[in-house]
């Protein structure tokens, strides 16, 4: 039976989601729309429509009396309902939302300053309690001292009757999703009222969504696959949607699948590494409970989709219910709203086996058979209708051949409007042209190939770093790091990524002076010479843990291993450039010239090698890696 959108049914096509949530409050005022575990997920709150619609309006009205129509508006709520109430009033006054999170002071503050500076924001919304408690950080923060701060969690409802419909259109921008970059310069990718409907209504086709389905989702209401995924695309299709904390599922996953198996939830899904988790993490004795048969749709974006984790969770969890073909790749980023390709519902995951050596070397994705050489890829489906995918080689621009691998580019009306205030990045990124005129089309920067029309994501084309869902420029962890401790030289370092178990971890390589580091002929030299001030004692542990307590507290990322080198040895060009690819594998095949180290629990299979007598302090981290890894949006689903 060929499926019929519920909204077909019963809304007439909502121009703006303005449009779409009144119809629901008027239509369906006391159908449930979200309802939200609190921590612990012991307990719950709910919203219907009319009840959201009732608290859109009362905010709506209360910022239209400011003036805020076609005003940027930032958002730092902690996760709940009031976000999204508070999101969808800045819609009802004509005003752009901001997604952000409330910062933990002196480690999130700046990407705030940066993002409210780039948006010329004037107003803040947040509640009364975060708003008492952080009111004097802001006081201090240039860029955010200026804003106008509001709570909406005690606003009186009054203010609803008073409420008057904008004047917004299509092309009235309803979003600023700012991108994560570490300490680069975060960008605001401009998602129009037309995108966000746009993408709605193709991922509610291609997983045949109806009023009968019901989501449950963890992810955070700031980042695009917690806020479009678990928010607007169940209010698109008229399902209603579970929420929970970040927190509560991190600290105990089972939770996550504790409240699809007890709601009966249809669709739900995370990165990658949430799957991993709960492999991981949840003992049998937690899983002996569970009913996951009604798990029709196992969504895996936002980082790559790894043919091991599937394998992994099905046999981990079929015993309960869950089913393998519910698994869903799929692939998107911001600049595209969301989702850019998806299969069919009711299909198994599509693995190819290709050869490693040409995948890593960016040539043709070559079959192999057999499991020497060869590198499981998966699928991430077609794309979507009303929208083009091509493979191009970002050198030449030139259209790739099926198997090629090049660069991933998009077209079509879920691509964004460009990055807000950034005319450069806008033209470099939305408006690529291939040699044979074809465009405009959004680079994605990621790499990949067709095959039958299905894509397979084999890397990306710049140097950067994706851990959690999150990406993060290397020069910017290799700044941070360098700076950490004065006996590091500056400019020899590399910061990468390798695999372990399927998940991607941050390793460190650095050298330290010369004047710092000692060697037995070192000292023989200093005595025959009588050197006034021989090299210094190097104290590897306090260098390590500076390392790895700088890049915390800066990136919001665990280091998982850490190695110090002799001056002169980390590979470089011959201009000097740091040779990144050289130190990975330098790393892997344990070639590089140590002279002190640190692995993570973790990577001790890796190290085959002394580590310092720091122990596992550092990877007593994990937890709180986790916790905040997610708290900042990436801009791509892999």
């Amino acid at each position: 039976m060929k499926h019929v959108p519920h909204t077909a049914q019963i809304l007439s096509h909502p121009q703006t989601l303005v449009d779409l949530l009144s119809q629901r409050g008027l239509q369906q005022p006391d159908r449930l729309a979200f309802r939200y575990l609190t921590e612990g997920a012991t307990t719950e709150v709910s919203l219907t429509y009319a009840e959201l619609d009732e608290q859109a309006r009362a905010i709506g009205a209360m910022l239209g009396s400011l003036g805020a129509q076609g005003e940027r508006i930032l958002l730092l709520y902690p996760p709940g309902l009031a976000y999204i109430a508070a999101f969808f009033g800045c819609l009802y006054a004509g005003a752009t939302a901001i997604p952000g999170y409330p910062p933990r002071f002196h480690r999130s503050l700046e990407r705030l300053q940066s993002m409210a500076e780039n948006a010329q924001a004037s107003i803040a919304l947040t509640t009364s309690s975060f708003l008492v408690k952080t009111k004097q950080w802001f006081t201090w923060t240039p860029g955010l001292s200026g804003l106008r701060w509001l709570a909406t969690d005690q606003l009186d409802l009054s203010w609803a009757a008073t409420w008057v419909p904008p004047e917004i259109t299509l092309e009235t921008l309803a979003l600023l999703q700012y991108t994560s970059g570490s300490t680069h310069l975060p960008k605001g990718v401009m998602l129009s009222h037309q995108n966000l409907l746009h993408n709605a209504e193709q991922t509610e086709r291609v997983l045949e969504h109806t009023e009968h389905n019901l989501g449950v989702g963890w992810l955070p209401l700031h980042h695009d696959m917690g806020l479009i995924g678990s928010v607007l695309q169940p209010l698109y299709a008229g399902f209603p949607c579970v929420l929970m904390s970040p927190m509560s599922f991190l600290q105990r996953p089972i939770r996550w699948l504790e409240a699809i198996s007890k709601y009966r939830a249809t669709t739900s899904g995370g990165p990658n590494f949430a799957y991993d988790l709960c492999v991981r993490k949840i003992t049998p004795d937690q899983r002996a409970n569970l009913d996951l048969s009604c798990w029709e749709i196992a969504i895996n974006g936002a980082e790559p989709v790894r043919h091991t984790t599937i394998e992994q969770f099905a046999a981990a969890f079929e015993p309960y219910g869950f089913r393998r073909e519910a698994f869903y790749p799929c692939y998107g980023l911001a600049e595209s709203t969301l989702m850019s390709t998806g299969g069919k519902k009711t299909a198994s995951p599509v693995i190819r086996n290709i050869q490693k050596v040409a995948l890593e070397q960016h040539q043709i994705a070559i079959p192999c058979i057999g499991a020497t050489g060869a590198q499981a890829l998966v699928g991430c489906g077609k794309s979507l209708k009303d929208q083009s995918i091509l493979i191009v080689d970002p050198d030449n621009l030139t259209p790739c051949a099926p198997n090629q691998i090049g660069e991933i580019w998009i077209s079509g009306p879920s691509v964004a409007q460009g990055y807000w205030n950034h005319p450069k990045a806008t033209e470099e990124t939305f408006g690529a042209y291939t040699t044979t005129g074809e465009g405009p089309y959004l680079r994605t920067g990621d790499l990949g190939f067709l095959s039958h029309g299905e894509l397979f994501i084999t890397s990306r084309l710049k140097d950067v770093i994706i851990i959690r869902a999150r990406t993060h420029h290397p020069q910017d962890i290799e700044a941070t790091v360098e700076q950490s401790h004065p006996v590091l030289r500056p400019h020899c370092v590399a910061a990468f990524a390798v695999e372990i178990e399927g998940e991607e971890r941050l390793v460190v390589v650095q050298e330290v002076e010369r004047r710092m580091y000692q060697t037995p002929e070192d000292n023989e030299r200093s005595k025959a010479k009588r050197t006034r001030h021989p090299p210094r004692h190097l104290e590897i542990e306090m260098v390590i843990g500076n390392i790895c307590q700088a890049v915390a507290e800066k990136h919001d990322v665990q280091v998982s291993a850490v190695l110090l080198l002799r001056p002169g040895s980390i590979p470089k060009t011959s201009s000097g450039k740091i040779r990144r690819h050289a130190c990975r594998i330098g790393f892997l095949n344990h070639t590089l010239d140590v002279v002190g180290q640190w692995y993570a629990s973790h990577l001790k299979t890796v190290s085959q090698a002394h580590t310092t007598p720091m122990g596992d302090q550092h990877a007593q981290r994990e937890l709180t890696s986790l916790q905040t890894a997610i708290q900042q949006p990436d801009g791509h689903v892999a």
